[in-house]
């Protein structure tokens, strides 16, 4: 039996953070931690996300971003995958179309290195999954 393994968007870490309601499908992987130990990951790539918002005064945090990031980490158990040269390479070579965001061709290329489903709202990753190009679960 194939565990379903996760890769939580950096939406999706913002709405934990503010506790703001999730697609049912989304509030059973979190609430059921259906895949176990090992299943749920962020990159560190959404660090710098996260980092970039602090600094463009467009997200509050209660502490500097980077404690901010691995106490969430560490709070919803997740495993944080790094961003490799493979990924960033990937990410450049993405199957079309898909809009020229960086930071979401590099959460998909992670997505598909690691064979894992994206959790997210971003309409443009749900759409390339419904391609077939990655695996995505709205939230």
């Amino acid at each position: 039996m194939t565990t379903t393994r996760y890769l939580f968007d950096t939406c999706l870490i913002l709405y934990l953070a503010r506790t703001e309601p999730l697609a049912p499908g989304a509030e059973r992987v979190l609430r059921e931690r259906s895949g176990g130990p090992g299943s749920l990951y962020m990159s560190a790539f959404s660090a710098w996300e996260i980092g970039m918002l602090v600094a463009k005064r467009r997200l509050s945090l209660t502490q500097p971003p980077l404690p901010w990031f691995w106490n969430f980490a560490s709070e919803q158990e997740l495993s944080v995958l790094d961003v490799t040269a493979d990924i960033l390479v990937s990410a450049s070579f993405l199957p079309e179309p898909l809009h020229a965001g960086p930071a979401d061709r590099i959460l998909i290329a992670t997505a598909r290195e690691h064979d894992l489903t994206i959790i997210t709202r971003d309409r443009a990753i749900l759409a390339y999954g419904a391609a077939g190009h990655v695996k995505v679960l709205a939230c």
